[in-house]
């Protein structure tokens, strides 16, 4: 694991927390972290509309808190799946204003 401090200009901090403070975008966190998952199964494990699991993958995605992959299935087929890229968050609160550190995962 590599300790980044990669979101701290005041966009890249609303943008990672704005992420975090839709229930839906954080139980996709959460899954994603134990495995990569399609969004047909982040789907499945949450309330919410294919619709709507795809607009929180893509908050996550620009918010470098998820990545992309591949995942190639018994059969010879393949899907797009998507993991979690953090492991650790931290938010610091101080004069100079928000800023929030990610220790990212080094198997991005």
């Amino acid at each position: 694991m590599s300790s980044q401090a990669s979101n701290t200009t005041e966009s890249a901090t609303s943008s990672a927390l704005d992420a975090l403070g839709d229930e839906c975008a954080r139980i996709i966190l959460v899954a994603t972290s134990e495995r990569p998952r399609t969004a047909k199964e982040l789907t499945a494990r949450t309330d919410s509309s294919s619709a709507t699991v795809y607009r929180r993958i893509n908050n996550l995605l620009e918010s470098d808190l998820l990545a992309e992959c591949i995942r190639f299935e018994e059969d010879g087929s393949h899907t797009t799946a998507y993991e979690a890229t953090v492991d650790h968050l931290s938010v610091d609160i101080g004069a100079e204003g928000i800023h929030v550190a990610l220790t990212q995962s080094d198997e991005q």
